[in-house]
């Protein structure tokens, strides 16, 4: 995958470096050591090992108590408060979709772009009820999921290029089918205010979902709300006639506690 960026004279490599390595990291993870995250990242151990030492040293990282395995540090945590407190729509939409996930009974996310793939950034799970088992950290690729569908239907069109030049054909994104996709969601947006990825298409059998993005004053692009379940729990019918309308309910209404217009409107 290459990024144009890469090559302006401003690009720091070392930082990028050393932001893959943060980014390795999962929630489910119980720690990694130096050669885990040399294979999720591609860089060499001896890059890696140089990296965590110094992302240790500022309290990036840690080893607690198994001083083999790294885990994220205090300064990192602190690092995230921060940017959630930042961005007021996060913890705004947090009792919404919550309770859309205990009334329905389906697996709610919030997902952003991630270079070619989508990343889970907050879950809300159904009290008292089995779910999909996906957390934050996790990534989903943009072909083939109704929350990548979704995004690249909401994106500008600038953002759109951007976003498939970067990815160049990494994991199946290429310019055809991310301009189909991009417009059957965007017919689904408009006439439904919701998206739904034909099960044909999925890229797991094992989910079925809706998706709905949302634009936020405090970002320069879209997010994107998901609502998910097993095909056993959650049929078509009722994903089109329940889960999908809720969703959509959902979302409008963090549009209207934010006092901002309708995230997905008709193109010229």
């Amino acid at each position: 995958m290459t990024n144009p960026d890469m090559t302006d004279r401003r690009f720091a490599t070392t930082l990028a470096r050393g932001l893959m390595v943060l980014r390795a990291f999962r929630a489910s993870d119980d720690g990694l050591g130096n050669a885990e995250i040399a294979e999720r990242t591609g860089l060499p151990k001896s890059t890696v090992s140089r990296l965590t030492f110094t992302l240790r040293s500022l309290g990036y990282l840690t080893h607690a108590r198994r001083h083999d395995r790294y885990r994220p540090g205090p300064a990192l945590l602190a690092l995230g408060n921060v940017a959630q407190a930042s961005i007021s729509f996060v913890d705004l939409s947090a009792p919404i979709m919550q309770r859309l996930a205990d009334e329905t009974g389906t697996l709610s996310l919030l997902l952003v772009r991630d270079d070619a793939r989508m990343l889970i950034v907050r879950t809300w799970r159904p009290r008292g009820v089995s779910s999909l088992w996906l957390e934050a950290g996790h990534r989903l690729p943009f072909i083939g999921t109704s929350s990548g569908h979704a995004i690249l239907a909401a994106m500008p069109d600038e953002i759109f290029a951007e976003t498939v030049q970067k990815a160049d054909g990494d994991r199946g994104l290429t310019a055809e089918n991310a301009n189909a996709a991009r417009k059957a969601a965007y017919a689904q947006l408009i006439t439904r205010g919701y998206s739904i990825t034909p099960p044909d298409e999925y890229f797991a059998a094992n989910i079925h979902a809706a998706s709905k993005p949302f634009f936020a004053r405090d970002l320069a692009e879209p997010v994107v709300f998901t609502c998910g379940a097993m095909p056993q729990d959650l049929s078509l019918e009722r994903l089109e006639t329940e889960v999908g309308p809720r969703l959509n309910d959902a979302v409008k209404e963090l549009e209207r506690i934010m006092g901002q217009p309708a995230s997905i409107t008709m193109r010229t």
